[in-house]
């Protein structure tokens, strides 16, 4: 993945690091979406705590510096993964598509698809996902997600390598 990183499940002490990460990630998303309607950019320390509680969260660090993260949790049937961010000085490097690769691996044995979302003009973002096996799909109607977002869903198969899950949420 990264010379000198290691991958860890949050901690409290990672909070004021996930924050500032969170934010720089997200104001280059806002720049290429031309939208700062998301909420990754106004959550404060609190709230970003409370999500670190019903989430899956990962972090990396490279020696002491909190460098990626991503955030995985069940709804129904389906795996959501959320905030995968790597620190801009560091994209491009594999880290997002190790760290999906991860979070992916701690879906629960029932899980029938993954699901995550992105801006629409996240051409980067899109190409990784479908370089993973994600697929566009059209949003669910309680979605809720910011105006914008493009959704994508991943079917999750058995041993065998046959589809467990073949629709959309």
């Amino acid at each position: 993945m990264l010379p000198n990183a290691t991958v860890a499940a949050f901690a409290d002490d990672d909070l004021a690091e996930l924050v500032v990460l969170q934010r720089c990630c997200w104001v280059q998303e806002a720049l290429i979406n031309d939208t700062l309607d998301h909420p990754a950019l106004r959550e404060t320390h609190d709230e970003v705590l409370a999500w670190t509680k019903t989430w899956t969260t990962l972090v990396v660090r490279r020696r002491a510096r909190l460098v990626a993260a991503v955030r995985g949790r069940t709804e129904g049937a389906s795996w959501e993964i959320g905030r995968l961010m790597v620190a801009p000085d560091l994209a491009g490097r594999g880290i997002g598509s190790h760290l999906l690769r991860l979070i992916e691996g701690c879906a629960p044995a029932h899980t029938e698809q993954l699901v995550l979302f992105t801006g629409a003009r996240s051409e980067r973002n899109i190409r990784m996902y479908q370089n993973a096996g994600y697929r566009l799909s059209a949003a669910p109607a309680a979605a809720g997600h910011i105006n914008g977002a493009v959704y994508l869903v991943k079917s999750v198969c058995d041993d065998d390598g046959i589809s467990e899950a073949t629709g959309t949420v």
